[in-house]
């Protein structure tokens, strides 16, 4: 954890396909904001944006990193990887919609949830995704 800009920074890895640690980022972060004061409402949508963005790297990617900047009135997450990227970002944003191999829906994963979950909880959501570039996804949470 360093300080940046008053705020609180924390970094995160996302190695592909190592379920173990799938969630311990969103726990980190949540436990952090509730320490901060953050309402228990708004740290769970912090949670679920990050379990989401962690998840998806994990599951997708090849490799990845999650940066969270904790301020007193906002949690900003900027979400990068080194996937095979998203070919169509329109379709993966729709409830349901899944690119994840049967193993990974046999271990209750991938189902077509993560984007839109993430959209949803994020008071600001943004997306970029190539095939040479990989995935960035950047959250804002408000409270």
């Amino acid at each position: 954890m360093e300080t940046e800009e008053q705020g609180l920074l924390l970094e995160f890895p996302l190695e592909h396909y190592r379920f173990e640690t799938a969630g311990e980022a969103s726990s980190k972060i949540k436990q952090v904001v509730r320490q901060l004061g953050v309402n228990a409402q708004t740290a769970r949508r912090i949670s679920v944006c990050a379990y989401e963005a962690e998840l998806n790297a994990i599951i997708h990617a090849y490799g990845g990193r999650m940066r969270v900047k904790v301020f007193s009135d906002r949690t900003e997450l900027e979400v990068t990887d080194e996937g095979p990227g998203i070919p169509d970002i329109e379709a993966a944003m729709r409830e349901g919609f899944s690119t994840a191999p049967d193993n990974i829906r046999e271990m209750g994963f991938g189902a077509g949830m993560g984007l839109p979950n993430m959209a949803r909880s994020a008071d600001e959501f943004q997306i970029k995704s190539s095939k040479e570039k990989g995935t960035w996804i950047q959250m804002l949470v408000r409270y």
